[in-house]
């Protein structure tokens, strides 16, 4: 049985993923995996090296383990004017 956790999607992220939020059971050993799993899913448009995770509102390493009913949020690079 893998670890259930909530992946959170945000800005691009979300609007390739086409939601904001979804249930997510994985078996990745670590953060990176996860988003491998999630990217090909959804065919996200970033390399993880250009995104930050952050589990449970704190940034986090990506070679960090998934924490069974953890919240996971990938977030892309932004700009502003």
């Amino acid at each position: 049985m893998g670890t259930r956790i909530t992946v959170l999607y945000f800005a691009s992220l979300r609007d390739a993923a086409g939601r904001a939020a979804e249930p997510v059971e994985t078996d990745a050993a670590d953060l990176r995996g996860l988003y491998a799993e999630v990217q090909a899913r959804h065919a996200l448009p970033f390399p993880a090296r250009q995104l930050r995770v952050a589990v449970d509102g704190e940034f986090s390493r990506w070679d960090d383990a998934p924490r069974d009913g953890s919240e996971v949020a990938f977030i892309p690079p932004v700009s502003g004017g």
